[in-house]
């Protein structure tokens, strides 16, 4: 999986939720391939060597670190959505598809962050509080303040940031 990410191969998710008693989908989510990254995926322990599948090896993917807006409501708490409504979802987040692998995860990193804020406005300077936590995600970059500002233009170009003015900012 880790090197399916590298060579943007990925696959696209469905998560399912379900009520084993009724019988009954209540949530499905379409994560779209070019929403999660490398920062996501964990390598499961080996099988046994007795194992019929022994050399196969699996990975976790932490859905919690996948940003919301990243995820796509295919049936919500048991209501299909439409199919219209799916796939305007689907074009809201495809710009990512166009961003480089490599940096693709800066930029989900930091719509994470803004999520994590529970409210939709906030400021620059609330953003930069994170800069420890991404430098610790991205360590190879010496830049932190210019990527941030850069990602949050990146967002604002998708249609997913709105800039308001003077350091402040609102999630669309």
């Amino acid at each position: 999986m880790i090197e399916a990410i590298r060579k943007d191969e990925t696959p696209s998710i469905f998560a399912l939720h379900y009520d084993p008693v009724e019988w009954r989908v209540r949530n499905l989510i379409l994560i779209p391939r070019f929403t999660y990254s490398l920062k996501d995926i964990f390598k499961r322990q080996p099988l046994s060597s007795t194992a019929q599948r022994h050399d196969w090896v699996g990975c976790d993917i932490l859905l919690g670190a996948i940003p919301h807006r990243a995820r796509i409501q295919v049936i919500s708490d048991g209501v299909p959505i439409s199919p219209r409504g799916v796939r305007q979802e689907f074009q809201r987040l495809s710009p990512l598809q166009r961003i480089q692998t490599k940096v693709r995860g800066w930029t989900l990193d930091v719509l994470l962050i803004l999520e994590s804020f529970g409210k939709p406005e906030f400021t620059l300077d609330e953003v930069y509080a994170h800069e420890a936590k991404l430098r610790a995600l991205h360590l190879l970059n010496r830049h932190v303040r210019p990527k941030i500002r850069q990602q949050l233009q990146v967002l604002r170009d998708m249609g997913l940031l709105e800039f308001i003015g003077r350091g402040k900012y609102r999630l669309v």
